[in-house]
């Protein structure tokens, strides 16, 4: 394993981070997985080296941090993991049940330090931007949890540039706690960031952990299979009705089918490195339900693609609009 400093903070973290929405309450997401089906991956991101673990409140209602909380407990030390979760989503009626106010704020964080067990968060991030809500007032909150030593680190996810600069510069202006990564979808069949954000992300030294980085499995298997019930289920669109893949990203997945059939590894390795490839990626987040979704991830750490085969991944790419947010 590698690890590398989040952006330009002092915080470590593994290469490849856990993603746990992979594990929650079933009756709610038939495919995630519960304790005891979630012990192995739990006990195989401690062997592989993987400290970096990630969740947030909506996952499962908050039952992926009850069962995050439980394995660190039983696999691990709380020392030893970078722990993250997120807020925004909706968690209740009440007036601090969704969004960024400063009732939020405070609400949620107590909320997700009960539900995982643990005095602090290392990395508390922003599920989304909260239009309805002053950024003073977030950013205010935020930078108040953490002098507080509920949360050490602070990040952000999904949303236009434009916005995560205005929310970075309230900080900057006040004096409050900048963040330090940005959780945004990046994958060979979503590279929109590269327009604006990753600039942006560069330019301030912020870390980019990309989400879906495998784009929900459809570059890990020849196009038109479907290999696991996660993938089974995915929407074809987000809940905006924008499309998440386009009949011409079939081009890009039958390259990555070609380039690990000539180097005999699997398909997801090799989408993996390009995405490690980029310098502004610190960790993309792997969402495991299967004992090699992370020996893949890991494995490619050791891959470096040439730059014909990078042409090959590349070249096939259609723009399109960005997808959940």
């Amino acid at each position: 394993m590698e690890y590398l400093r989040l952006g330009t903070s002092g915080l470590k973290v593994s290469r490849i981070a856990l993603g746990c929405m992979s594990f929650g309450d079933g009756s709610r997401m038939p495919w995630a997985q519960d304790d005891e089906h979630g012990a192995p991956i739990f006990r195989q991101a401690v062997e592989l080296g993987i400290t970096f673990w990630d969740t947030a409140n909506i996952y499962g209602y908050g039952s992926s941090e009850e069962i995050v909380g439980r394995a660190i407990k039983s696999y691990t030390r709380r020392e030893d993991v970078v722990l993250a979760t997120k807020l925004f989503q909706k968690m209740s009626e009440g007036p601090g049940g969704s969004g960024l106010s400063r009732r939020a704020v405070m609400e949620q964080v107590d909320a997700s330090l009960t539900r995982l067990g643990t005095d602090y968060i290392d990395l508390y991030q922003i599920h989304r931007f909260d239009p309805e809500t002053p950024v003073e007032e977030t950013m205010e909150a935020l930078h108040d949890v953490v002098k507080a030593g509920k949360v050490r680190y602070l990040g952000a996810s999904s949303m236009w540039a434009w916005r995560f600069a205005t929310m970075q510069h309230a900080a900057d202006l006040h004096g409050w706690t900048r963040f330090v990564s940005m959780q945004d979808q990046y994958s060979l069949l979503h590279r929109e960031e590269e327009r604006e954000m990753f600039g942006l992300l560069a330019h301030q030294g912020v870390a980019s952990i990309p989400w879906s980085p495998l784009a929900a499995g459809r570059v890990t298997r020849p196009w038109g299979e479907k290999g696991t019930n996660r993938s089974a289920t995915n929407p074809d669109v987000d809940m905006y009705g924008r499309p998440l893949f386009l009949p011409s990203d079939q081009a890009i997945v039958d390259a990555v089918q070609r380039i690990a059939k000539a180097r005999e590894v699997s398909m997801a390795q090799v989408a993996m490195a390009w995405v490690l490839k980029n310098p502004v990626v610190t960790a993309p987040i792997v969402g495991p339900t299967k004992p090699h979704h992370l020996s893949d991830a890991v494995a490619a750490l050791d891959i470096e693609l040439t730059d014909d085969e990078v042409n090959a991944l590349e070249q096939p790419y259609v723009p399109r609009m960005p997808t959940y947010f």
